[in-house]
């Protein structure tokens, strides 16, 4: 790794989400001024959702639109006309048609249109979210036992330790008294099979130490990163089973969880950002226990800060595994927000005491996909996939 990225990072971690309407085409903002020595122009494309979707690409979007217009920087954003590779490529190719030389891309979905476009153009500069290494050997056809794919000197992707926020969260929740669990996954995709185990896990251990004998856990991915009519169907019946809290985890998923919550007074967990302000606000003050995040606008700030300041040689060509850089829960590159519903069971100073355990060893998180972690007493109920 050529560099920590944490010098941005306090206090981003709990920016809030701007309403952004309906939006769903592009706009372009700021303009060419005296002082962009370093020529930087910005764009933006969003994957499955859109900016609006309270979640990873709004996130994405409001942090990178907020660096360029405090810059007086040129920026737009492009939404591709469908969720396919050849329209991902077509919005990449416009904006750099239109002169933008720094390309944000929240998401796994990026993988083959980076492989596809960003060695045609080495003088434009590719930052992706969430793109691992495996994903671009998927994207670029590398067979089992095969190298890796190269990573290009103009692409750098910040990829994060989405287990160590999913066990934050398993195990605040039952820190907190709750016993019957959920998770919803949006695809099974590394990033949310991660957050997934490694909630399992959390809530585990929190049940150990606790001496229970009666933690349960419903577990299913939905199949897609917005909630639906048969995502929401089954949360009515986890809920109307008994089941008290959801880790909804999955872009606008969590829209089907908080809809069958509602109706039975049950809670959910929010993901990627702090989303108690948007899922309190549409269906009920105080449904959100906590959110497992990931410093997103942070990762977002500093990387366009240094691209502007000619640090480009600390990032290009790598991809760096973000997650805990220091014993201050602020201080992350994953954590639980100050929204967080701590009480004397789970107070702040013992979130805070298991993030120093996290940094120092004391605890471990296992980050493998392959096959679901073993516990000693959460009984996991696993119903795979919706679709």
């Amino acid at each position: 790794m050529k560099k920590f990225l944490s010098a941005a990072l306090a206090g981003l971690m709990s920016i809030s989400l701007v309403a952004c309407g309906s939006k769903t085409g592009n706009e372009t903002t700021g303009g060419e001024t005296s002082g962009n020595e370093s020529g930087m122009k910005v764009a933006m494309v969003t994957d499955y959702g859109d900016i609006t979707d309270q979640s990873f690409n709004q996130t994405t979007y409001e942090a990178s639109k907020a660096y360029c217009d405090e810059k007086g920087y040129e920026f737009t954003y492009k939404k591709p006309a469908s969720d396919a590779d050849a329209d991902r490529v077509a919005s990449i190719e416009e904006a750099i048609e239109e002169g933008y030389n720094v390309i944000v891309m929240p998401g796994f979905a990026f993988a083959k249109a980076i492989v596809d476009t960003a060695e045609l153009y080495p003088d434009v500069k590719f930052f992706a979210l969430d793109v691992a290494q495996g994903d671009f050997n998927t994207a670029a056809g590398v067979k089992e036992g095969d190298p890796d794919w190269e990573i290009p000197s103009n692409l750098f992707s910040a990829v994060y330790h989405e287990e160590i926020a999913g066990y934050m969260a398993g195990y605040a929740a039952v820190k907190l008294g709750y016993t019957k669990l959920g998770f919803l996954g949006g695809m099974a995709v590394p990033a949310v099979i991660r957050y997934g185990y490694g909630y399992v896990q959390g809530a585990d251990d929190a049940a150990v130490e606790l001496g229970l004998t009666d933690v349960e856990m419903k577990y299913i991915y939905g199949g897609a990163f917005s909630g639906n009519a048969d995502v929401t169907a089954r949360m009515d019946t986890w809920y109307g089973d008994g089941t008290e809290v959801v880790f909804a985890s999955g872009g606008g998923i969590y829209t089907s969880a908080a809809e069958a919550a509602a109706k039975v007074d049950g809670k959910v967990i929010g993901v990627d950002v702090d989303q108690a302000p948007i899922i309190d606000a549409a269906y009920g003050e105080g449904m959100t226990v906590t959110s497992a995040m990931k410093g997103l606008a942070a990762t977002v700030n500093t990387v366009l800060s240094d691209i502007d300041a000619g640090n480009w040689a600390d990032y290009q060509g790598t991809i760096q595994n973000l997650g805990l850089v220091s014993e201050n829960s602020e201080e992350n590159y994953v954590q639980l927000p100050s929204s967080t519903q701590w009480d004397d069971n789970f107070t702040e100073d013992d979130y805070n005491e298991l993030v120093a355990k996290l940094y120092n060893g004391e605890i471990t998180v296992d980050a493998g996909t392959e096959a679901m972690p073993e516990t000693e007493v959460v009984k996991v109920d696993d119903q795979g996939s919706l679709k």
